[in-house]
């Protein structure tokens, strides 16, 4: 299986997982994650796909500095519903990558490494993807907006021709290419951006009521 070549030169997360080490699966515990890895489990790259990509990166970085986060000690909380929009799919990503995850998710063991009850959806008292560690009560929000990425100049007539299944094979080639160069300018050109990827830390206080 071929994947564009800029998936490779996205931004590569790396944690540390305890349960990982404990149960022999990374010795050290270090986990890589690639941008390939969310395509998969989403089935799709998308700016959605890709933006949780960098709201994950960019929330990790700040509550975690230089050292590995800890993969399994991160609660992660979504303003919608499961079934609202994309917020699933944004909840898929944030489970890969911290391994947060619902009522069905791990329940530990001895005690330690459940990951059950860390993902919350349609919590009404944030404004934003909502990152918090377990062991600090450090917390940021994480928002994206894509606006200030440019789009193909064809890419919107080629989606309408898509969407109402009258695009030929050319067309259709044409409109995925579009549709991956903006993914790539996303993940290359704006990882960084604030005006993108936007910041904001929560207070103790707020975060304890939220």
């Amino acid at each position: 299986m071929s994947f564009p070549a800029f998936f490779e030169q996205a931004p590569v997360l790396r944690l540390r997982d305890g349960l990982a080490a404990l149960l022999g699966a990374a010795p050290d515990g270090e986990i890589e994650y690639r941008y390939a890895d969310a395509v998969r489990l989403a089935g799709h790259s998308c700016p959605t796909v890709a933006g949780a990509w960098l709201c994950a990166r960019t929330g990790l970085k700040a509550l975690y500095g230089e050292a590995l986060p800890e993969r399994g000690d991160i609660a992660v909380s979504l303003p919608q519903a499961e079934d609202a929009g994309v917020s699933g799919v944004i909840g898929q990503v944030l489970t890969l990558v911290t391994g947060a995850a619902g009522a069905a998710g791990f329940k530990g063991l001895g005690g330690r490494h459940a990951r059950n009850g860390l993902l919350c959806y349609g919590d009404a008292g944030i404004g934003a993807l909502r990152l918090r560690r377990l062991d600090s009560g450090q917390t940021v929000e994480v928002a994206l907006d894509t606006s200030p990425v440019p789009v193909e100049p064809d890419q919107r007539n080629l989606f309408a021709l898509v969407v109402q299944g009258q695009a030929d094979a050319m067309q259709q080639r044409r409109f995925g290419e579009a549709w991956q160069a903006r993914v790539r300018r996303l993940l290359l050109e704006h990882a960084d951006d604030p005006a993108v990827v936007q910041l904001r830390w929560v207070s103790p206080a707020r975060a304890a009521r939220g």
